[in-house]
């Protein structure tokens, strides 16, 4: 039976939007669910060139299973990939060992060209807590070896995780160096907190240079996610360990919010339509599991998973369900805009799976992955009342600080923000309302910079004693480019704010900046 229940989600735009934007993409994009579960019975066909250019990755782990993917692509900046319009069989294989003698798992799955011959295997019946070798082969092709693994029982407390979070990789204005050591760190696990390509036109005179004008169609998507994807370095770090991903707003344009530009002549029925074919195109290019296909121009991302009983992982997305930016979008003080009740960052039901998920968990920390800055900070202004960013919670202040109060009132066990979007580097110990600074913390937030977008950050601020001054939440702040690594116990929680020299060129050194630790039991992180 096909499932019409994105055509029901529809009905929240209005009228004559609904009906048009089914007419024009929501019939035939219904059955792209049934096409992702095709199996077998394809073509084997002979390469003249390598189907593998993209590499391989997995993600979304559990204890018993993981999503392998790849995506056939023998000339990858060609619209379809180089591929035919054909379905072609692939094999897969899972193995105990990096030399793929003891084979625990393997069978054979359907690229389609509905999906651009993108596959996503959901291995299950693994063992948990473990490490496992996986490839591909295609014809005559045979991929990479990558390395994933399964997550711990739920029951069990680990010892620890370590794990990196990352965002903002802009291909024109940065190589991708700080991917070199993240591969070297041996983590059990990446989360990417989105703007995991960006939409823009190519532009002259810089490090690279994007294919093409500013992406629209699902083919300008395809590409521009083969483009990002043809990294070697990106194509690393996907092979070494399983991902978490979500994004933010440049998978689809620039400071989306919800169904809603930032530009005023857009059509509404076309905006939805190119969310559509980003969507697409996002789900084809990342290893997430079915659940996740997107329907029309819909797509649910917020998930969970847990790291034993060590660290519950709730995954959000602060683009699809939000309100427009309150203030024009401009920075603002927190004035009844940016405190209206009706703002929202995650939508009703979202926001209610999130609170239901706090209170089931189990976890001794509970991780909050998402995308904007969580902490309110003001930017000084002579002569004016501090400015907050609309884009980031500020915009929807009154639900913001509803969430730090239910984290309070229930009290959550060490609940930690990670948070990506803004380039560059924070600690910010939250309160329910961070303008009270002698009010109780009660979560920490850890806001990583960039690993390419805006090129080489200064690693000195001007301003930066003001900043500190006017918002006690903040513990540091800087500007460069990097990641941020996470060292999780049952006792604390260390997180690393890795630099890069330079992003200009080849050759960038990695450093440690700063440290911040977090004691269990004791919300707010201090300099280790």
């Amino acid at each position: 039976m096909l499932d019409l229940s994105h055509l029901r989600d529809a009905a929240r735009y209005e009228g004559g939007i609904s009906r048009r934007l089914f007419l024009a993409c929501g019939s035939a994009l219904a059955t792209v669910p049934w096409l992702a579960r095709s199996a077998g019975a394809g073509e084997r066909p002979r390469f003249d060139s390598d189907p593998f250019t993209l590499g391989v990755a997995s993600g979304d782990p559990d204890a018993g299973g993981v999503v392998l993917w790849t995506r056939l692509a023998p000339a990858p900046l060609d619209p379809h990939g180089g591929m035919p319009p054909a379905i072609v069989d692939v094999d897969w294989q899972i193995a105990e060992d990096d030399a793929m003698r003891n084979v625990v798992a393997f069978g054979t799955t359907a690229a389609t060209p509905q999906l651009g011959h993108s596959v996503h295997v959901e291995v299950d019946g693994l063992k948990s807590d473990r490490w496992y070798w996986y490839r591909f082969r295609c014809g005559d092709a045979e991929s990479p070896i990558g390395r994933t693994r399964t997550l711990p029982a739920p029951d069990a407390l680990p010892d620890q995780l370590r794990f990196a979070f990352a965002s903002c990789q802009h291909y024109e204005q940065g190589l991708f160096t700080a991917y070199e050591q993240m591969a070297r760190d041996e983590l059990d696990l990446v989360i990417h907190l989105g703007d995991y390509i960006y939409e823009y036109r190519g532009a002259d005179g810089r490090v690279r240079k994007h294919v093409g004008e500013e992406i629209r169609s699902l083919s300008d998507y395809r590409v521009r996610h083969a483009q990002y994807r043809s990294d070697p370095l990106l194509h690393e770090m996907h092979a070494r360990c399983p991902w978490f991903v979500t994004w933010d707003d440049h998978e689809f344009d620039n400071n989306c919010a919800g169904d809603i530009s930032e530009e005023l002549d857009v059509d509404p029925v076309d905006f939805l339509i190119r969310r559509a074919n980003a969507y697409q195109a996002y789900y084809e290019n990342m290893p997430l599991r079915s659940r996740s296909i997107p329907r029309g121009p819909d797509m649910r991302l917020y998930r969970r998973a847990a790291f034993g009983r060590l660290a519950e992982l709730l995954v959000l997305d602060t683009r699809q369900y939000r309100t427009d930016q309150p203030n024009g979008d401009k920075r603002s003080p927190l004035n009844d805009e940016a405190l209206s009740r009706d703002n929202t960052m995650l939508g009703t039901r979202q926001r209610n799976w999130l609170y239901s998920s706090l209170i089931r968990s189990t976890g001794t920390w509970n991780v909050l992955a998402q995308q904007v800055m969580m902490g309110l900070v003001g930017f000084a202004k002579d002569g004016e009342p501090l400015g907050y960013s609309m884009d980031q919670w500020p915009g929807c202040a009154y639900e913001r600080m509803q969430l730090a109060k239910f984290l309070e009132e229930r009290r959550v066990p060490n609940p930690v923000v990670l948070t990506g979007d803004i380039h560059s580097n924070w600690v910010n110990n939250l309160r329910v309302d961070d303008r009270q600074p002698e009010t109780p913390i009660v979560a920490t937030e850890f806001v990583g910079t960039s690993i390419s977008s805006g090129g080489n950050g200064p690693t000195t601020i001007d301003g930066l004693e003001r900043l500190l001054s006017d918002n006690p939440i903040v513990q540091f702040h800087n500007r460069e480019r990097g990641y941020v690594r996470c060292h999780v116990t049952p006792r604390d929680w260390t997180s690393e704010y890795v630099v890069v020299s330079d992003v200009t060129q080849p050759g960038g050194r990695s450093s440690v900046r700063a440290t911040f630790a977090v004691e269990s039991g004791q919300p707010g992180a201090v300099p280790a």
